[in-house]
């Protein structure tokens, strides 16, 4: 099975060269998660020409590492991925306060690969401030 044709193929994230000097491309999987990444990352009206796509994460920047914050971060992550990444069924989120920084949070989505029912796990690091 070509995981490239089943889940897509697109240039890696972060964008990089390989030693070969050519862009890096990331296929299967990876780019799943990868993709994951950066509709999390992305800030609304960030794209002009789509711009309600992304999770809109820093708009949490300055409030205050709470369990309503965080629930509030749940609910962003949870609404994105239903929206925007149809590969991925995204079967939980937990968000936590970060033991090692007490201005940030920790996202971690548990996901199953639509295509092949692949149980699959990300974290995300969101900083807060309050």
């Amino acid at each position: 099975m070509d995981d490239g044709r089943l889940f897509g193929r697109g240039i890696a994230f972060p964008p990089r060269v390989g030693s070969d000097g050519r862009v890096e491309w990331s296929e299967g999987e990876a780019n799943v998660r990868e993709a994951i990444q950066i509709i999390l990352l992305t800030e609304w009206n960030e794209r002009l020409m789509l711009p309600e796509f992304g999770g809109g994460l820093g708009r949490f920047l300055f409030e205050p590492n709470n369990v309503t914050t965080r629930h509030l971060i749940n609910d962003r992550i949870t609404k994105a991925l239903a929206r925007w990444e149809p590969r991925a069924s995204v079967e939980s989120v937990e968000v936590e306060e970060d033991p090692k920084d007490p201005q940030g949070a920790i996202a971690t989505i548990t996901y199953r690969l639509v295509a092949t029912g692949a149980r699959e796990r990300v974290s995300l690091n969101v900083s807060l401030a309050g």
